[in-house]
């Protein structure tokens, strides 16, 4: 008999295997341990602003754009208005799991192809070398550069905290 306990993971499986095809892995932690930039820079170990905090919001286009910033950032209105031309609201949870697939507290940028989801990424996340933006479970935490996050996802870098 063997000791060897296997660990299940909660990632959803499109954005494990997005995170392995761009030689990614995610940091897990306890379920429900990281459902918000302070949790989770608290279970990481790293200041808020590290945290990539991901809120998909609606516009008045009917366009969902998933905002990705520095987790001790509010997103601007007004600036998000200025950045894509529409007002917009933050979607619902309901519209959140229906668009994106994730539950608020996971939401992520990854594995969003053939949603129709537009990833913005906040200038705030160029402050640090390293973020962390969650891997579509309030668990997880998935360090990357902007840069690299840029360049995986496609996001648009805006100014909108």
């Amino acid at each position: 008999m063997s000791n060897l306990v296997l660990k299940m993971s909660n990632i959803p499986p499109k954005v494990q295997a997005f995170l392995e095809s761009h030689d990614l892995s995610a940091l897990e932690f306890e379920p429900g341990s990281t459902p918000t930039a302070e949790t989770a820079a608290q279970r990481i170990g790293v200041p808020v602003g590290q945290i990539a905090k991901s809120i998909l919001f609606k516009g008045k286009d009917d366009k969902y754009r998933l905002v990705v910033a520095a987790g001790d950032k509010k997103i601007n209105s007004g600036a998000l208005k200025r950045s894509t031309g529409a007002k917009h609201r933050m979607a619902s949870a309901e519209e959140t799991k229906e668009t994106t697939g994730f539950l608020p507290g996971g939401v992520c940028p990854f594995g969003l192809e053939g949603t129709p989801v537009a990833i913005l990424l906040d200038v705030s996340l160029d402050e640090y070398d390293i973020v962390y933006p969650a891997a579509g479970t309030d668990a997880t935490g998935v360090p990357l550069s902007p840069d690299y996050l840029q360049q995986i996802t496609g996001g648009v870098k805006v100014e909108v905290t």
